[in-house]
C-alpha cells in the first residue's frame, strides 16, 4: 500500500487509491498532439503502482525508446461519491498536489496505429510522480493556478488551470457519473501544450506555483 505524503502534517494518513487521468483538456495540447479538441472529457486509468514521490527516479523501460513528460494538477477526493451535482464537487475533495503523467509515447503510437488499448504507455512503475499534498482549504480556487515544468533547468510546460476546457467541477461531476470515486481516489486533470521527450539522467522540476513542488530524475 501506497499512501500520501500531506505537506506540513504527518498525522493524516490517506491511502492512494485509482489514479482517473484526463486527455486533450488543453486545446493548444489538443493542437498540437494533432487531435480534436474533445466535447466532453476523456478518460482513462492509471495504477497506483506507477506512482513516486519527490526525490525518487523515473525508470526508463527497457521496451521503450521515447518518453515523453506531461504536468498536471491532481485532486484527490476526500470520500466516497457517485452522481454528485457540479455545486457539490468541492465537498469530496481532500486536496491538491502538482503530478507528472510520463507516457511511453512510442508504445502508445503503435497501439492507437492498430486500434489497441493503450494504457500499457501510461501505466509502468515510476510513471507517476507526484508532490506532497496540498489540503483543500489552501486553495480556494484550483481552477486559477499556475504550474510549470523544468527539465535540466529549461521551462519546457508553462500555464494555468485557467485553460483547461472543463472546469474541475465538470471534470468531477462527469467521472462521478460513470464510476464511483473513492477516497484516495487521484485525478489527473490533464496537461498543457510543450510536452516533450525526456531521456536518462533528465533532472525534471515541477511546481504548482506557491504551494508545491516536484523534483525527479530519470534512470
Amino acid at each position: 500500500m501506497t499512501y500520501y505524503k500531506i505537506k506540513e502534517n504527518k498525522d493524516i494518513d490517506l491511502r492512494i487509491g485509482k489514479l482517473v487521468c484526463l486527455a486533450r483538456t488543453y486545446k493548444k495540447h489538443a493542437k498540437e498532439m494533432k487531435s480534436d479538441i474533445p466535447k466532453e472529457p476523456i478518460l482513462f486509468l492509471k495504477p497506483a503502482s506507477s506512482v513516486i514521490f519527490n526525490g525518487e527516479s523515473i525508470i526508463f523501460p527497457k521496451n521503450s525508446n521515447c518518453l515523453h513528460h506531461e504536468v498536471e494538477l491532481g485532486v484527490i477526493i476526500s470520500k466516497k461519491c457517485k452522481n454528485i451535482s457540479k455545486n457539490k464537487t468541492f465537498d469530496y475533495i481532500f486536496g491538491y498536489l502538482i503530478g507528472l503523467d510520463i507516457t511511453a509515447r512510442d508504445i502508445q503510437t503503435e497501439a492507437k496505429k492498430k486500434g489497441l488499448p493503450w494504457s500499457i504507455s501510461k501505466g509502468f512503475d515510476t510513471f507517476s510522480p507526484i508532490s506532497d499534498v496540498i489540503l483543500k482549504n489552501e486553495i480556494s480556487n484550483p481552477n486559477n493556478l499556475d504550474f510549470s515544468l523544468k527539465v535540466n533547468g529549461i521551462i519546457k510546460q508553462n500555464s494555468s488551470t485557467n485553460n483547461l476546457i472543463f472546469t474541475i467541477e465538470e471534470i468531477i461531476q462527469y467521472i462521478s457519473k460513470i464510476m464511483t470515486l473513492e477516497k484516495g481516489d487521484l485525478i489527473l486533470t490533464g496537461t498543457p501544450e510543450g510536452v516533450g521527450e525526456i531521456k536518462k539522467r533528465d533532472i525534471l522540476e515541477a511546481e504548482l506555483k506557491n504551494y508545491c513542488y516536484l523534483k525527479v530524475d530519470v534512470v
